[in-house]
């Protein structure tokens, strides 16, 4: 019997990481119209801090305009106010972080990880059962590594693991490189909204350049071409 096709490999989808969040006004205004730019699976909500009935109820108002958009929300830590806020769930740094979110957060809502130097890190959290690691994000001192090592780490991760990965992309050439080398997400933020032209073309640009970037790395596994 001839060997059954495998199916068309999805293109990354984006991962928004949105400015940090005091007056949540500007941003629910301006949401709908991003979200509809350009397919993004998430967005990650990072909150100034200040005390936890103020940062539920701007939680709160970012919610049916994410999830309206068919976004799932994700606040960077503070996974105590997930639940209470009607979040999808929480990105997370480091493995200690992780393993203590998870029994808040599973099986109902997302825990995703980054912070992971090392690739026996990044192993312990897909073993501890993270929803996605994350590769290539600044460190507390604004450190990252190269461009290559970040690729090389995703491309590492696609090829031998299950959960997701996601590429942090700082400019619209790490996004090409990222999802070139296997991210099945690309996390997108500050290059995005610093962008003179708006942040809604810069967003469909690095939409359509991770497509172009997928088309050519894995063929035509993009989204749009799969068979009926």
């Amino acid at each position: 019997m001839p060997a059954k096709p495998v199916p068309p490999r999805p293109a990354p989808r984006l991962y928004l990481a949105v400015p940090v969040v005091e007056d949540p006004s500007e941003l629910i205004a301006s949401l709908p119209t991003l979200l509809a730019a350009a397919d993004v699976a998430a967005v990650l909500v990072r909150l100034r801090e200040t005390d936890q009935r103020t940062m539920i109820s701007r939680v709160k108002a970012l919610v049916p305009v994410i999830q309206s958009a068919g976004a799932a929300l994700l606040i960077d830590g503070h996974v105590e106010l997930v639940a209470r806020a009607g979040a999808d769930g929480a990105h997370l740094t480091g493995l200690v972080a992780l393993e203590e979110a998870l029994p808040s957060l599973k099986p109902d809502r997302i825990a995703g990880v980054g912070g992971l130097p090392t690739r026996h890190e990044s192993m312990a959290a897909g073993e501890l059962g993270a929803d996605y690691v994350l590769f290539g994000e600044p460190d507390a001192h604004g450190q990252r590594p190269s461009t290559q090592a970040i690729a090389e780490r995703l491309n590492w991760w696609d090829e031998l693991f299950e959960p997701p990965c996601v590429g942090y992309a700082t400019s619209r050439e790490e996004a090409f490189e990222f999802a070139s080398a296997g991210a099945d997400f690309v996390l997108v933020g500050d290059f995005i909204f610093a962008d003179q032209r708006g942040a809604g073309a810069a967003l469909a640009e690095v939409s359509a350049t991770i497509r172009e970037a997928h088309a050519s790395a894995f063929g035509k596994a993009r989204a749009g071409l799969t068979p009926e």
